[in-house]
């Protein structure tokens, strides 16, 4: 003879179904959700200056005392114009543009059509890559921070381009010592008057 379960009501599992998703929702109660709020899920670090968010920033170069490049992004959330001025650790202040709703990629070698770009070098690094150098960010609207970024060089494979343009324009550019006449003799240099 077989004997016939008993099966569950479908109040009883109804029941055990609310109990596991409520069970399932405390989770997101006592953690909270890292993607609703702003961070940085990049090599470089971000910062909110007024209207203005600087995203992803970190300069790129081969070596302390070598040339480098501010590489990232500044988005404009607002709808006016903003000024922002950067300065990396003591170096020259460069002034960008950034119009209302839009962005501008910073060291891009090739970025899209679509987003605006400049470079702003840093004569000479002060930090070793795997170190911090601090960068001074200004806004006509929102006031300055000055924030610590990270120094890369080309190790990771999305750097490597812009180091390359660092090192290639570093190269290009003669300083005034090294700079002859070149109808001169090897050996000579001429002076100018």
């Amino acid at each position: 003879m077989t004997r016939l379960r008993p099966r569950p009501s479908r109040a009883a599992v109804a029941g055990l179904v609310a109990a596991a998703a409520l069970a399932l929702t405390g989770c997101s109660a006592t953690n909270p959700i890292t993607t609703l709020g702003e961070y940085d899920a990049s090599d470089g670090a971000g910062v909110s200056v007024g209207g203005v968010r600087a995203l992803n920033l970190l300069v790129v170069s081969a070596g302390e005392g070598e040339p480098g490049a501010l590489s990232g992004a500044l988005t404009n959330r607002s709808a006016d114009d903003e000024e922002v001025t950067l300065t990396v650790a003591g170096g020259e202040p460069v002034e960008i543009a950034v119009a209302g709703g839009s962005s501008v990629l910073l060291g891009v070698t090739d970025g899209p059509a679509r987003y605006a770009t400049t470079d702003v070098p840093v004569a000479a690094v002060d930090t070793a890559p795997g170190g911090l150098t601090s960068v001074t960010i200004t806004t006509s609207g929102g006031g300055t921070v000055e924030l610590r970024i990270p120094v890369l060089d080309g190790t990771l494979p999305e750097y490597a381009p812009l180091l390359e343009a660092v090192t290639e324009g570093a190269a290009a550019t003669p300083s005034p010592a090294a700079t002859r006449d070149a109808s001169a003799p090897e050996g000579e240099e001429t002076q100018e008057d």
